[in-house]
Formats: structure tokens, sequence, C-alpha cells
């Protein structure tokens, strides 16, 4: 029974340990916009006003044409009260889950687009792309219920309706996972000058800190032999 105690004991001091680092973490970021995060804010509200403007044209004008024959058809009054490929689109609580969940999403991307260095250019664009798409369609579950789609695309042999704001959502995924694997300085396989040299230096921190750490715990060492 004690050494369950002590078990608990231990496993409770260590998630203080980790709540505590985790806040000093916190309490270190700081906002980073400058004129460049300004621009791709500037960007987010054209994307928004673009995707909401050609839904107001596509309901207005009844656009139906194809660009390329059983690829990309426009075709206006396509309607989904789901997400991507209807899911959710049957269910009673769907669009109070999707509206729940877009606004999470934007509070963690707009957090992370506010702490994120000017340096992480394309991760910037990227997180206002996708902030972009979850507004334009945010503003269609909220005033209609429903997502206006008109743009078919085909998708492994099968048509389906999107509209700008899915562009937007699906390029800026795209370029995230594109600088997070080989651009950014936290690249799984960097690629970029930049990237290595930051990656280099980052390991050249490390080894020194480790060598400090070792240097210390030598010390004390000799220390405590001294005095023994």
């Amino acid at each position: 029974m004690q050494a369950v105690r002590a078990v608990l004991f231990i496993d409770k001091t260590a998630l203080l340990i980790y709540d505590i680092t985790m806040l000093e973490k916190i309490k270190k970021l700081k906002v980073n916009i400058g004129w460049k995060s300004i621009i791709f804010i500037a960007v987010c509200v054209v994307l928004v006003l673009i995707d909401l403007l050609t839904k107001i044209f596509e309901e207005r004008n009844g656009w139906s044409f194809i660009i390329i024959r059983n690829f990309i058809e426009v075709e206006s009054g396509s309607r989904n009260p789901g997400c991507a490929f209807s899911f959710l689109a049957e269910a009673a609580w769907g669009q109070i889950f999707l509206i729940v969940v877009t606004f999470i999403m934007l509070i963690l991307l707009i957090a992370l687009f506010t702490v994120l260095p000017e340096r992480f250019i394309l991760m910037k664009l990227a997180i206002s792309m996708v902030v972009a798409g979850a507004i334009g369609n945010l503003i269609d579950r909220i005033a209609y219920q429903e997502v206006r789609d008109f743009v078919g695309l085909n998708m492994f042999g099968d048509m389906v309706s999107c509209n700008f704001a899915d562009f937007w959502i699906v390029i800026g995924a795209i370029l995230a996972i594109i600088d997070l694997l080989f651009i950014n300085e936290w690249a799984v396989f960097p690629l970029t000058k930049s990237a290595k040299l930051a990656q280099k230096k980052r390991k050249e921190q490390e080894e020194e800190k480790k060598r400090q750490e070792s240097s210390a715990v030598k010390s004390e060492e000799q220390d405590k032999g001294e005095n023994g």
C-alpha cells in the first residue's frame, strides 16, 4: 500500500513540475506581429471576401459552365449541411458541433499565428489561408445552417462539390505540411540552407548545455569529495 502511495505521490509531483514548466514556457511566449504578419492578415481578409463574393454571385446568376469536362465543372445550387464529403450531413447536432469545432480551431490557429516568429513566413501564410477558409464556411453555417458549394471536382472518379473556402483550407494545409517537412527550422527533412543552419546551431547549443551540466555535476562531486 505504501508503495502505491509513493508511486502516486511521484506521479503527482511529476505532473506538478510539468505544469509549472509549461506555465513558464507559456509566460515566455510573446506577440510577434510585424509588417509580414499584417500582410498575411490582409491576405486572409481578401481570401474571405473572394469566397463570400463568389458564393453571392453564383446564387444570383445561377452559374453553370464547364471548365474541364468531367473534372472541373461549375454548377450553382449545391448545398452541404455537413463538412467534407457530406460528413455529419444527416446528424441533427452536426451544425452545432461543426460550428463549435471551427471556433476552437480558429482560436488555436490565431493564437499560433500571433506567437509564431516573423521568420516563419510560409507557416504564417498557411495559417492565414486555413483561417480564411474556416471563416468563410463558418459564416455559411451560422447564416444558412449549410455551406454553399458550386465547384464540382472529380475526386477518385466521383464529382464532389466545394467552394473557394475549401480551396484555401486545402492549399493552406499542404503549405503547412511542406513547411514542417522540408523548409522551416524544425523541419523533419530540412532542405533549405537556413533550416539546416538553424538545426545545426540548435544541436550545438544542446551539446554545449549538456557539457555545462556535466561539468556542474563533476564540480559538485569534487566539492563533496573535498568536504568529505
